[in-house]
């Protein structure tokens, strides 16, 4: 099935997303969609699957012009959609979400739970996508939950899936398994469009690489040609850096203390293990780690949002274990959380109303149990001018926002105050490489006024590029220590799957 838009517009209110797109998407390809934050890439493959209704302009499906109504139409006619966020319900089966609202039936209109799962069984096995029918989705890993969204499409017999950032918030090792399965689709004549902000990664998967910018496509680019500085200039409209500009670590005085920190999970099971470390004044600490090694249950440690176990936190020498996260809020501890949709924003928010989540109760913003209106609108204004947040104003609801702008707007609200230390989980998770840029030029700038900063990321180029010195975390427990600047790949790539680098002969000599 070949697909092509032809002068797709779309409005709105004064905002233009689309404005005169025109693009072909072809069986047996993979087209790669790139832009900024808010360039139009999601709001023009909803149009494709029957999310949004254009303006302006049609589609053609292998030539004949096409109307959809709603989602239900473009399924209908083939094409499905992989969502940044799944939708899928924690509660239910991996067979039970592949099936939900086209259930098979058999005898007095009974679903056959029998059928359905032979089916997702099937599917399953013909793509490579190996997933265990009847899991509960809550207790699955996020890579695992990519293969149901994936079979809940295909089992909706499409022919054209659209992936949009589908690796955000997958781990290296599940992004190389990813994409063998987005070629064997491709090797399978499906037509398929991967939206992403990641550079290496689009010229790693796609045949053919489309750009937009501000709601335009402004070229096409072949990747066995194409490098990334080209890519990134097409993108933001100039030259990016792909390299942090920074000085020698200051080296100051201790700030963040951890000393045997032990952390149990939602299960109470220990996640994190007995771990020790510090970070001083002046210099950014990286952790390094696949997802789900005790990464989340020590940041949330560390800002309060669940209890110690054992072991002590200290802030400038003063213990602050048992400080609630709006107290250490006041000590001056920022943090940039992983999930921003479910921890960063609230998204019935207004953008004005978010840029004061965590400072709202501050005399400079309220006024007894009254706020102070023009002093929320005017923080919010400057945080979207400084971090180029893209909306249509401050009064605008945060979950109008694309993933990326919703980021930017985090980052702006937490390194726009006066802080100390700076905890950041995934800062440029699902960012685009002009504010990636700006975000880590940011947190260098704070760590050469004497700011401390812990980084955590799965990003390994990330964690290199920032860091004065890197820990990796290994089931609990920080298994290596390594100094930034003399750091092989090779050596942290062992360490995060829990090889624990010997001395060279040198060193030891």
């Amino acid at each position: 099935m070949d697909i092509e838009l032809r002068g797709i517009t779309k409005r709105f209110g004064d905002v233009v997303a689309n404005d005169d797109v025109s693009l072909t998407i072809r069986a047996g390809e993979v087209l790669g969609l790139l832009g900024e934050n808010g360039a139009g890439k999601s709001t023009l493959m909803n149009i494709l699957s029957g999310l949004y209704r254009p303006d302006q302009g049609e589609i053609l499906i292998d030539g004949k012009p096409v109307r959809f109504r709603d989602a239900k139409d473009a399924i209908r006619a083939g094409i499905g959609m992989v969502h940044q966020h799944f939708m899928l319900v924690p509660v239910f089966t991996v067979t039970e979400n592949v099936v939900l609202g086209v259930e098979p039936t058999g005898l007095f209109d009974r679903l056959d739970i029998g059928a359905a799962r032979k089916q997702v069984r099937r599917i399953s096995a013909e793509h490579g996508l190996e997933v265990y029918s009847d899991a509960l989705i809550e207790e699955m890993p996020v890579g695992l939950q990519q293969r149901v969204e994936i079979i809940k499409v295909l089992f909706r017999s499409a022919d054209v899936l659209i992936f949009d950032e589908p690796t955000a918030v997958l781990t290296p090792q599940e992004v190389n398994e990813f994409f063998a399965i987005v070629r064997s689709l491709r090797d399978a004549g499906k037509a398929l469009v991967f939206i992403s902000h990641k550079l290496r990664e689009i010229l790693a998967i796609s045949d053919r690489i489309s750009v937009l910018r501000a709601g335009r496509i402004v070229g096409e680019s072949d990747p066995k040609t194409a490098t990334e500085a080209d890519l990134a200039e097409m993108m933001v409209g100039r030259a990016v850096r792909f390299t942090v500009e920074r000085k020698p670590a200051a080296g100051g005085r201790p700030l963040l203390g951890v000393r045997g920190l032990t952390v149990l999970n939602e299960n109470r099971e220990t996640a994190v293990d007995a771990v020790d470390f510090s970070v001083g004044a002046g210099e950014i600490v990286g952790i390094a780690g696949v997802q789900g090694n005790g990464q989340t249950e020590l940041v949330e440690a560390l800002t309060g949002l669940r209890p110690a176990a054992a072991g002590t936190v200290s802030l400038t020498g003063t213990d602050i274990t048992g400080l609630s996260t709006r107290q250490r809020h006041a000590l001056g501890i920022a943090h940039i959380p992983e999930d921003r949709q479910r921890m960063g924003l609230i998204g019935a928010f207004t953008v004005a109303e978010n840029s004061i989540l965590d400072s709202y109760y501050e005399d400079r913003y309220a006024a007894g149990i009254a706020l102070r209106w023009p002093e929320v609108h005017k923080a919010g204004a400057e945080i979207v001018r400084e971090f180029d947040v893209r909306t249509p104003s401050v009064f605008a609801l945060a979950d109008t926002l694309s993933g990326g702008n919703q980021q930017k707007l985090i980052v702006g609200r937490e390194l726009s105050r006066d802080v100390k230390f700076i905890i950041a989980a995934q800062p440029t998770r699902g960012v685009d490489v002009g504010s990636i840029e700006y975000i880590h030029k940011r947190i260098v700038e704070a760590r050469d006024a004497g700011v401390g900063v812990l980084i955590v990321s799965t990003e390994l180029d990330e964690i290199r590029a920032l860091s004065d010195r890197i820990l990796v975390m290994f089931r609990g427990r920080t298994v290596a220590h390594f100094d930034a600047a003399t750091a092989s790949v090779r050596d942290i790539g062992l360490a995060m799957a829990g090889v624990v680098p010997q001395p060279r002969a040198e060193q030891v000599a």
